[in-house]
């Protein structure tokens, strides 16, 4: 057998090697589904463990500020420390629209939104277990309370859909937009958190976030009104997630007029 014979098979290993090196590996199924879904149960739990708290344990003479600064400042951290892992989410809200704008695969929407949930209700306990019981109680463990009649209603479901697409173009835009993005989306996120409750406490509690309201509801079995914190969040998602498909966000996301 010749040289050039031997060596043929030889040329072709080494380019089926070179084509194997230069394909990107898929990341592991356990990184695809389920570590990302891990980290939105985690970073729920502690983001709405601090919410709750501090509403809770609030000083008197800060209104709304303590709450503000801790939703803020928890959830900015909790972005920053695992959004590398999952996009930081922790909001059935933000999921939605961050799927809408083509940011999430949709068989990830419900997981995401049970681990949000789930997270939501092991924070809220938590919360229960190292509050004081008089003032747990006297605050009914954080769950949202500032509906006191059906006037209020409207009112509440604006502000709420108002702020939440405030907090919700923050993500979008911040971190899922290509022409926007910034690697200070996840303070960015949560100064806006801080900015909604500092303006709209006063109207609504300022929840933007359906697990945030539901962790706290169940484990201190306050459900007044808890339908709205589900509605007004969960419209503001789909709003966003439209004006990002549709107008403001860039070509490889816009459906029209590319």
């Amino acid at each position: 057998m010749s040289t050039a014979e031997c060596s043929q098979p030889r040329e072709k290993e080494v380019m089926m090697d070179m084509d194997s090196r230069s394909r990107p590996s898929q990341p592991h199924w356990f990184e695809r589904y389920i570590q990302p879904c891990v980290a939105e149960l985690l970073g729920s739990t502690l983001f709405i463990f601090i919410g709750c708290l501090s509403v809770v344990e609030d000083t008197g003479g800060t209104g709304r500020l303590q709450p503000a600064l801790a939703h803020g400042l928890a959830l900015g951290l909790s972005i920053a420390i695992l959004g590398g892992i999952s996009g930081g989410h922790f909001n059935p809200a933000v999921s939605l629209a961050v799927w809408l704008a083509g940011g999430l695969n949709i068989a990830m929407l419900i997981p995401y939104w049970v681990s949000q949930l789930c997270g939501g209700v092991i924070g809220a306990g938590l919360a229960k277990v190292v509050a004081a019981s008089e003032r747990y109680v006297n605050t009914s463990g954080g769950a949202f309370s500032s509906i006191a009649a059906d006037e209020q209603i409207p009112s509440v479901i604006t502000g709420e859909i108002v702020m939440t697409t405030f907090l919700v173009l923050a993500v979008c835009m911040g971190a899922i937009n290509e022409k926007t993005k910034t690697p200070l989306a996840p303070f960015c996120i949560g100064f806006t958190v801080t900015a909604d409750i500092l303006a709209g406490g006063g109207v609504s509690g300022a929840c933007m976030n359906p697990a945030r309201a539901f962790g706290p509801a169940l484990v201190a079995n306050y459900w007044d009104y808890h339908w709205v914190y589900w509605a007004g969040p969960m419209a503001a998602g789909l709003l966003v997630g439209v004006l990002v498909r549709f107008l403001i966000g860039d070509r490889t996301v816009r459906l029209l007029l590319k």
